[in-house]
């Protein structure tokens, strides 16, 4: 296959740092590429290359004759003053672009329909006023509305930032069926196994290639950190632990990937598991004791008068001692709230939190909180302590730790305020766990952070005998650190998913069937009724309304069943059962009001 782009003798350097030094390498028709490698390191200059958006300052880039690009960068470049249907579809009528399959599977995948129920104004709605996350997904969209072709090359920096779970894997069965080639710089490593036929390290201004996905890199890496016998116990020692989770914690992702599986099985023959669960759970039993947090039939709203919405229902759920619970589900189902009810921030509508005596928790939000700028890195963590004890008298010093974090030498004496936004998400980090916790709540814990912090994390966090809740899309992080998933659905309940992110991604696969089929039917209904003043708005809202009025009425018909249950069992308990029955016949006026507006909805 011809080569759509090449790559010669490129050097690209910014001040006194080189990024790029020499690097010859080509992107091939079909070729799926991966770019990995430290924040800073060159990653997003090699994309922007072979974009041509830049300029090597020795070297050059050639792209073949028929080569077509298209870019999304880290920094979208769309209209403010235009509509999404300008952005994407640039005044195509309806009728010539609805038809494409292509073109609906893209909106549908990104926005969840063809006509973008999710935005106030569907495709109308204007970009300016629209969150980065919001603007991520109509910049993706716009590249990948594309005509597919083998000439075509997409190249993607960081795509799944701002993405769900459940868009993360829309995109990579997305960009899998496709014939283009694709150049993707990010540091989600599913994604990486998922996509990609070849791994691009950017390191000391070169390019490593590998063939393969994640897991061939990791393999690759070792092997040349053996040869090369260069800080051989740690990174070794880091590495092999990683391959014997891949090979043993999830042996689906080695299907895909085309490494020497014999070479991997010898690496790490005599590898022990990457946790001792029943060693963690004694020790986070005796700083924690039984209790951790409890929710006790909590209720939480958000929003006023007819804007109030419940994210959570009725919720009764508790994270033990030593317990690692990953924490998805859909944008704006409450996975946040959660975490500010567990802390206190907030205070539930009903029911009660209960917080163990001993808990000492410690938050990362996805704010970067702020710092004194003036300060030098190292001071910013000493201030918090000096040096941590990681149990079995291991203990280590805010220098090492910063080292290992990927602060080393001169790194350690840079003013706070010099560094970059992943270098500050970093140290936030550290500090953190500078603090020595027994429960840690971490939200999007892996933003701005590269695979080699990643790794280092996930190495710390396998010897922290503590309590964890984490929510995150980064599914490898979710599978990696974590020993259980829950998920929030939207409809205000918690639910335990024994079969983890498949499990979830299976459901809500189902719950989409299920408002497809729910929409049309009552767009059906309602342009029978009255053809005249039907409208596409008109149309959205109803349907909406019906799906949340028939998720709640099976919710009823689950909670009614359980009260039934429990005065069966407390039949000799006349106090008991009057609580009950009263509770019994809240839920029966509510379901009444409820059919009655579902009935004139669809009438």
């Amino acid at each position: 296959m011809a080569n759509l782009v090449n790559i010669e003798s490129v050097g690209k350097a910014y001040g006194t740092r080189t990024l790029l030094d020499g690097v010859s390498l080509g992107l091939a028709e079909g070729d799926r590429v991966g770019v990995v490698g430290r924040n800073g390191g060159g990653k997003s200059t090699l994309l922007k290359l072979l974009a041509k958006t830049e300029q090597p300052d020795s070297g050059r880039v050639v792209h073949s004759g028929n080569t077509h690009l298209v870019v999304v960068g880290q920094h979208d470049e769309l209209d403010p003053a235009a509509s999404i249907r300008d952005q994407l579809l640039g005044g195509r009528p309806e009728h010539e672009w609805a038809g494409q399959p292509q073109i609906r599977d893209v909106l549908t995948g990104l926005f969840g329909g063809i006509d973008a129920p999710g935005f106030a104004q569907g495709l109308d709605t204007l970009v300016g006023p629209l969150s980065g996350g919001e603007r991520r997904r109509i910049a993706l969209a716009k590249a990948l509305i594309e005509p597919d072709a083998s000439d075509l090359l997409i190249l993607l920096d960081e795509p799944t930032n701002h993405l769900d779970v459940e868009g993360i894997a829309w995109l990579a069965g997305h960009l899998r069926q496709r014939r283009s080639a694709l150049f993707v710089v990010t540091h989600d490593r599913w994604f990486l196994d998922e996509v990609c036929d070849w791994t691009w390290e950017v390191a000391g201004g070169r390019v490593h290639a590998y063939e393969g996905g994640y897991s061939a890199f990791i393999l690759a890496r070792a092997e040349r950190a053996r040869i090369a016998e260069s800080d051989w116990d740690r990174k070794q020692n880091l590495l092999r632990k990683e391959l014997a989770w891949l090979r043993r914690g999830a042996p689906a992702r080695t299907s895909k990937p085309r490494f020497r599986i014999d070479a991997a099985n010898a690496l790490i023959a005599t590898e022990p598991p990457v946790r001792d669960q029943a060693e963690l759970a004694r020790f986070a039993s005796a700083r924690l004791g039984r209790t951790v947090y409890e929710l006790e039939d909590v209720t939480y709203r958000v929003g006023e008068g007819d804007e109030q919405r419940t994210l959570l229902e009725r919720i009764t759920w508790q994270l033990g001692p030593g317990e690692r619970v990953g924490l998805v589900g859909v944008n704006g189902a409450g996975k946040t709230s959660l975490m500010r009810l567990l802390t206190g921030v907030v205070k539930p509508a009903g029911g009660r939190v209960v917080t163990g005596v001993t808990v000492k928790p410690a938050v990362l939000s996805q704010e970067i909180t702020e710092i004194d700028p003036t300060l030098k890195v190292l001071k910013a963590v000493e201030e918090i302590k000096t040096s941590i004890d990681l149990g079995k008298g291991r203990e280590m010093t805010a220098s090492q730790l910063l080292e290992r974090f990927g602060f080393a030498g001169e790194k350690q004496w840079t003013p706070v305020g010099d560094l970059s936004g992943g270098e500050r998400r970093r140290l936030q980090l550290l500090r953190l766990l500078m603090g020595e916790p027994n429960v840690l709540l971490l939200d999007e814990p892996t933003n701005d952070l590269d695979i080699d912090t990643l790794q280092a994390l996930e190495d710390l966090l396998d010897g922290w005998p503590g309590s964890m809740l984490v929510v995150s899309h980064d599914r490898y992080f979710l599978e990696r650190a974590t020993d259980r998933i829950v998920a929030l659905l939207g409809d205000g309940s918690l639910r335990m998913l024994p079969g983890g992110v498949d499990e979830y991604l299976k459901r809500r696969a189902t719950v989409r069937a299920a408002e497809t089929a729910t929409a049309a039917t009552a767009a059906a209904v309602t342009a029978n009724a009255n053809p005249a003043a039907s409208s596409a708005k008109d149309q959205r809202a109803a349907q909406k309304e019906l799906t949340r009025i028939e998720r709640r009425l099976d919710r009823i018909s689950s909670l009614e069943k359980d009260l039934h249950d429990k005065m069966a069992a407390s039949a000799s308990d006349y106090e008991k059962v009057a609580e009950l029955d009263g509770k019994l016949r809240e839920l029966t006026e509510e379901r009444e009001r409820l059919e009655e507006e579902w009935l004139t909805l669809a009438g």
